[in-house]
């Protein structure tokens, strides 16, 4: 599958196509290819997704659209907030799947972190996400769809006009096992007729699929997000499974040839702290020689616990001490703050209702070799 719509074909939704995508299906039912910029701006920009108020359409394309190509939004089955303000909600895609989205608000940002799989593949064993196994790739509209819901219940809620400031790929799901939608989702989110986002406020995460790192290098210009948990490879196998297919040395390299192509850059690596696990002097050491070198910045993240877990949080002292270790090597590492935990939507507890699961190696098959990697950027 390419970067390309399929034409003729139908019904259509919109809201995830990227400018060129959208263009190209226009002039394929005989319209002009600046009624792209006209959609986009009413349904991102100004948040119309009736076609009869988008007034500076004719009202012959106006019904055409709505007859061809009927937008559709998840369906918010339940709407949780935080006593810290962060919201979290849980999503109804296709009359049985659910995902979930989270709100974070900050002093001068609020960041969405939006899945992009119903489920997980990765089986990550600290995760509870990752319990609830796989299901499908979300598609690009669906995982649009979670961005202009937020902004449109924010601002409903009193947020401002651009509640969302920063989106970042780190819900439910391995993003770079679904690059034929989160490219596409990723274009219109950095598009000045869309939610006009800059590049470094999309960030995208992986666990190190790192064929589909070499494609974001090519083909996508966003910030990168690693989750690393382990700087070994013994140990890595075992929190992170998907290391057994793409080990830590293949990794790095798929680190460095992102940052060659983007070399003002950094990465950020997701470390969670287990306790007695990966949270010795030990580990931090391997951590800085495995990152020498590298432009990098280290995310410590203290554990969630979930029922059913045998894994417990690092005492503060130990993160503290973890975080002096490495910074005294010259990696700047932050301790992230929980957020959420009390509607249980802090890092790694995301984990929606989902019905008819698949098994996990046919997901894990589902790699990105089919996408085009050579397709041109969507033009801005």
């Amino acid at each position: 599958m390419t970067d390309v719509v399929e034409l003729n074909s139908p019904p259509v939704s919109l809201l995830g196509m990227n400018r060129r995508m959208l263009a190209d299906w226009l002039v394929s039912q005989g319209e002009k290819p600046f009624r792209a910029q006209q959609l986009m701006q009413w349904v991102h920009q100004r948040g119309v997704i009736d076609y009869a108020q988008m007034t500076d359409l004719s009202k012959v394309l106006r019904a055409k659209l709505a007859s061809l190509a009927p937008i559709r939004l998840p369906e918010v089955k339940v709407d949780q907030i935080a006593d810290d303000d962060t919201r979290k909600w849980l999503l109804e895609v296709d009359g049985g799947n659910a995902i979930e989205m989270v709100f974070i608000p900050d002093k001068n940002r609020g960041t969405l972190c939006i899945s992009s799989q119903v489920g997980c593949a990765l089986a990550c064993t600290f995760c509870m996400t990752a319990r609830q196994g796989f299901n499908r790739n979300l598609t690009s509209d669906e995982i649009v769809g979670q961005v202009w819901l937020a902004q449109h219940l924010l601002r409903l809620a009193g947020w401002g006009e651009k509640p969302v400031t920063n989106v970042v790929f780190m819900g439910m799901g391995e993003p770079l096992l679904n690059v034929n939608h989160v490219f596409p989702a990723a274009d219109v989110l950095m598009d000045d007729w869309g939610y006009g986002l800059s590049k470094n406020r999309v960030t995208i995460s992986t666990s190190g699929v790192t064929p589909a790192m070499d494609m974001l290098s090519e083909r996508l210009d966003v910030s990168l997000a690693v989750s690393l948990h382990a700087a070994n490879d013994t140990l890595r196998d075992v929190l992170v499974p998907i290391n057994q297919k793409y080990p830590l040395n293949e990794l790095m390299v798929a680190c460095r040839r992102y940052l060659q192509a983007y070399p003002k850059r950094h990465i950020m690596f997701e470390y969670v702290m287990l306790k007695g696990i990966n949270d010795s002097t030990k580990h931090a050491k391997e951590v800085i020689t495995l990152l020498q070198g590298l432009s990098a910045k280290v995310n410590l993240i203290p554990f969630n616990p979930f029922p059913g877990t045998d894994y417990q949080t690092s005492a503060w002292d130990v993160i503290l001490a973890f975080q002096n270790r490495l910074m005294a090597s010259g990696l700047q590492t932050n301790v992230r703050r929980t957020r959420g935990e009390d509607i249980d939507a802090a890092c790694g507890q995301l984990a929606g209702d989902v019905a008819d699961r698949t098994k996990r190696s046919a997901s894990i098959r589902q790699t990105t070799v089919k996408f085009d990697r050579h397709a041109p950027r969507d033009k801005r």
